[in-house]
């Protein structure tokens, strides 16, 4: 029996944010196993599989030289964007005659580097785009000129539904390149330049960190947008599956929620631990009556979108994660545990103290707080599966039994459910 080539690669993940805020594609890094030769071209066919039409665009990011060759040398046209970094492209000779060769095949490119490292205008032909990086000592710098109007433009390339290849002049002054995806920006307000000012094709990642501090004065209120959903499928009659899922794409509007169906105004006899069962012992008059009174102070930040956003991808790989067989829900209670868990940043509180306001099972308490008990793997492995590093995910791989078939399976089938520009959280 031939092996998969999913059982030879280690996977994550990382969003793609464009100018509304929303998901605009999805960065996939690959890492191949120690020991292993896995076969990308399989990968790909795999990868096509599962892939579903409206999900968004792929980014494949190799994290090796070699992975970036079989790719380069293996892709049929129409496969996912490949991203090639750029020192790699310096320093082999073969990675750029391969790089030709796959141009030549109709392969879409993204070079990948510093700001200040773009290649000459002859190696730029054979890119669709890039995805740059700033240095760190100039990032604060470039945002504070670029919010004040003193950044000169070098390049304008916009984006498009069929991307041209980016022509890059290396000459100064050398600044930001309208058109191009960014990663690595700590500074909200350099993502908001890259994005508004500078029409950026995405940023990789959000400066969440920034973004809470940015924010941390405003009382934080339930997103507007999923307020308006809510209501609306209320007034279609839509299922108790649409009203649940819309209450649980926004981490806040969910706390709130399980707040208010366990108030002694309501005066419910047992407590609710459960967004589904908030909404079956509510009744649909009152929850619309408690949605209505939410609007008034409604958030309408389109910055704490990706924060927002990324926490229920986090939760939605965590109810995929967890053992096949359980019920469903045990399912809704990992997706629950794994939406909550980060609602410190959300409410910039400690988390514990937010949780024990509710009546939510130990288990979910546990898992976020002390990291034991059933979930707590679930939730560090939909975690680890955010970033670039393949230790952790290997280590918990290794240490819960996970197959790294099934674990590769399983995060490609919940990237491609997604929508590009996550309809769930629009009005």
């Amino acid at each position: 029996m031939v092996q998969s080539a999913l059982s030879s690669l280690t996977l994550g993940y990382r969003p793609l944010w464009g100018r509304a805020r929303r998901l605009a594609g999805i960065q996939l890094y690959v890492h191949e196993d120690p020991g292993t030769s896995a076969d990308l071209a399989h990968f790909l066919r795999s990868v096509d599989e599962i892939w579903s039409r409206q999900a968004p665009p792929l980014l494949v990011s190799p994290q090796s030289r070699q992975v970036l060759c079989n790719l380069l040398e293996h892709a049929p046209q129409g496969s996912p964007w490949i991203e090639v970094r750029g020192d790699w492209l310096a320093q082999d000779e073969g990675i750029y005659a391969l790089v030709q060769k796959a141009k030549a095949r109709g392969l879409m490119l993204v070079w990948a580097g510093g700001l200040a490292d773009v290649p000459d205008a002859d190696a730029a032909r054979c890119f669709a785009s890039s995805l740059l990086s700033l240095p760190p000592e100039g990032a604060s710098g470039i945002a504070n000129s670029v919010r004040s109007g003193e950044v000169k433009v070098s390049l304008a390339v916009k984006a498009a539904d069929k991307p041209q290849a980016a022509h890059f002049f290396a000459s100064p002054p050398l600044n930001l390149l309208n058109g191009q995806m960014y990663e690595g920006l700590q500074s909200l307000a350099l993502a908001q330049a890259c994005l508004d000012d500078y029409e950026a094709a995405a940023v990789a990642g959000w400066p969440v960190a920034d973004t809470i501090q940015a924010y941390r004065l405003q009382q934080p209120q339930p997103s507007r947008d999923a307020l308006f959903r809510l209501m609306k499928a209320i007034d279609k009659e839509q299922s108790l599956d649409v009203m649940e899922e819309i209450l649980g794409s926004d981490p806040v509007l969910a706390y709130r929620f399980l707040l208010y169906t366990n108030s002694a105004a309501l005066g419910l006899r047992r407590g609710v631990d459960s967004l589904r069962r908030g909404l079956v012992m509510l009744g649909l008059g009152t929850l619309e009556r408690w949605l209505a009174d939410q609007l008034p102070h409604a958030c309408v930040e389109q910055d704490l979108v990706p924060l927002r956003t990324q926490v229920v991808l986090r939760a939605k790989l965590a109810e995929e994660l967890i053992e096949a067989g359980v019920s469903l829900d045990l399912q809704r209670e990992m997706y629950l545990c794994s939406l909550f868990s980060q609602l410190d940043l959300m409410l910039h509180e400690p988390v514990a103290n937010i949780l024990r306001r509710t009546p939510l099972n130990e288990r979910i308490f546990d898992a976020i707080v002390t990291r034991s008990g059933p979930y707590a793997a679930v939730l560090q492995m939909s975690q680890a599966l955010e970033g670039c590093d393949p230790a952790p995910i290997r280590q918990l791989r290794e240490q819960e039994g996970w197959e790294a078939e099934d674990l590769n399976r399983t995060l490609l089938r919940m990237l491609s459910a997604l929508k590009l520009g996550m309809p769930q959280l629009q009005s």
